[in-house]
C-alpha cells in the first residue's frame, strides 16, 4: 500500500529524507519556519509543497489546500530542541510547549500514526514531567504510543548522537524498532577516519572540493554513491592563536592538556578539543566549526572542520544540497536527523503499517 506523509518542523529534511527513499510513502507536505531552511529543504525534496510559515498559522484551510484534501496517514517530525538540550537552559518556554500545535495537527488530520523525535534532554525536562504530558496528551486521541532512546552511531551514523522517537498508532501499536547494524558483536562503528578519510587535507582557510576515489567503505558508497563532484569542503580561517592551540593537541586531546602558555582561561572540557580520528564523532551542534564551542577539532589536520564534514557526520550524501550563509548551513546540520537512522525508522514504520 501506498501511504499519504507530512512532516512538521521539518528542517532541511533529514527525517524526509528516510521516508522518500522508501516508495511506498508520499511526502507531500512539510512545514518549516526558517525561510532559508525552508529553501534548502525544497532543493532536496522538489515534489514536496513546503509551507514556510509558523506551526501556529497553520490553519486547518491551509492545510486542506496544500494536500488537495487528500488522506494522511503519517505524520513525522519534532519540534525545535534548544528548550529541551542538557547544552542549552533548558527553559520551559513556548518552544518547549510546542508538542501541542503538533498535536494540534494531528488532530485536524487524523493519521493513522505519528512518529515523534527529539533530544534525550525532553526525557528529563521538568524533572521526567514534559515527557509524561506529551505521551498523555497524544495517547488522549487514540494512539497506543512506544518510545525509546536510539544512538544514530548504532545505524552506521559516524556520530554518537541520541535521539528519542516516540512512535503513535492507532489501535494496536505493532512498531518494533530497529535492531542494531553496528556495534559490539555486529559490524564496526564508522570511524571518523573512515567517513571523512577520502577528504584531501586542508588547512584554516583553504579549500579543496575533491576527494580520493580509491578510499572506499560501506559508509562512502551511500554518501558518494549519486554524486560526482563536492562541495562545502572548506576550512573556515581561524587566527594565529587558535591554530597554535590546535596544532599543539593530539588526537582525542582537550583545552586541560595543552601546555600553559596556550590554555584557554574558560570553557568546559569538550572545548578546544580535538576528536578521535579512530572512533565516531561526539555529537556535533550547529557550533561544528566553533573549537571554542565544543569539540570539534579536526584530528589529522588540526583545523575547524567544513560543512561538508560536518554533513558527512550526518551521514548526508554529498549530493545534498544546503542554502544561506555558511551559519545558517551549519544550523541546518546541525539540528538533522541523520539520514541512516531516518532510513532505518522508516523502514520499520512501513513494516508496522502494512502488518
Amino acid at each position: 500500500m501506498d501511504y499519504n506523509v507530512i512532516d512538521l518542523f521539518s528542517g532541511v529534511g533529514g527525517l524526509s529524507y528516510g521516508f522518500s527513499q522508501i516508495s511506498n510513502f508520499h511526502i507531500l507536505a512539510a512545514n518549516e519556519i526558517e525561510k532559508d531552511i525552508s529553501i534548502a529543504y525544497s532543493l532536496n525534496h522538489p515534489e514536496v509543497k513546503i509551507i514556510n510559515c509558523n506551526i501556529n498559522d497553520l490553519s486547518k484551510e491551509k492545510l486542506t489546500e496544500v494536500i488537495n484534501d487528500k488522506k494522511i496517514d503519517l505524520i513525522v517530525g519534532g519540534p525545535p530542541c534548544q528548550s529541551y538540550s542538557t547544552l542549552g537552559k533548558r527553559k520551559m518556554d513556548e518552544r518547549a510547549n510546542l508538542f501541542m500545535q503538533y498535536k494540534r495537527i494531528l488532530e485536524i488530520l487524523k493519521p493513522r500514526a505519528f512518529v515523534f523525535e527529539n533530544v534525550s534532554g525532553i526525557l528529563s525536562m521538568d524533572h521526567g514531567r514534559l515527557f509524561e504530558k506529551i505521551k498523555e496528551e497524544f495517547a488522549s486521541l487514540g494512539y497506543e504510543l512506544k518510545s525509546k532512546l536510539l544512538d544514530a552511531v548504532d545505524y552506521g551514523v559516524p556520530q554518537h548522537r541520541e535521539r528519542v522517537i516516540l512512535v503513535g498508532i492507532k489501535g494496536v501499536n505493532n512498531f518494533e524498532y530497529p535492531l542494531p547494524t553496528h556495534g559490539e558483536g555486529l559490524k564496526p562503528y564508522i570511524t571518523l577516519e573512515e567517513a571523512i578519510g577520502d577528504l584531501p587535507p586542508i588547512k584554516s582557510g583553504e579549500e579543496n572540493n575533491t576527494f580520493d576515489s580509491n578510499f572506499k567503505n560501506e559508509f562512502l558508497d551511500f554518501v558518494r554513491h549519486d554524486n560526482q563532484a563536492m562541495t562545502e569542503h572548506s576550512a573556515p580561517k581561524n587566527g594565529e592563536h587558535l591554530i597554535r592551540i590546535m596544532q599543539a593537541l593530539k588526537d582525542g586531546q582537550c583545552k586541560d592538556d595543552l601546555p600553559e602558555e596556550l590554555r584557554p582561561k574558560s570553557g568546559y572540557g569538550n572545548t578546544y578539543a580535538k576528536l578521535w580520528w579512530k572512533k565516531p564523532s561526539t555529537t556535533i551542534t550547529r557550533n561544528f566549526a566553533c573549537p571554542s564551542s565544543s569539540r570539534c577539532i579536526h584530528p589529522r589536520d588540526s583545523r575547524a572542520m567544513s560543512i561538508r564534514e560536518g554533513a558527512r557526520l550526518q551521514s548526508f550524501p554529498d549530493s545534498y544540497k544546503f542554502y544561506g550563509s555558511d551559519g545558517m548551513k551549519r544550523l541546518e546540520i546541525g539540528n538533522a536527523v541523520p539520514p541512516l537512522l531516518s532510513i532505518a525508522i522508516a523502514k520499520q514504520v512501513l513494516k508496522a503499517l502494512e502488518n
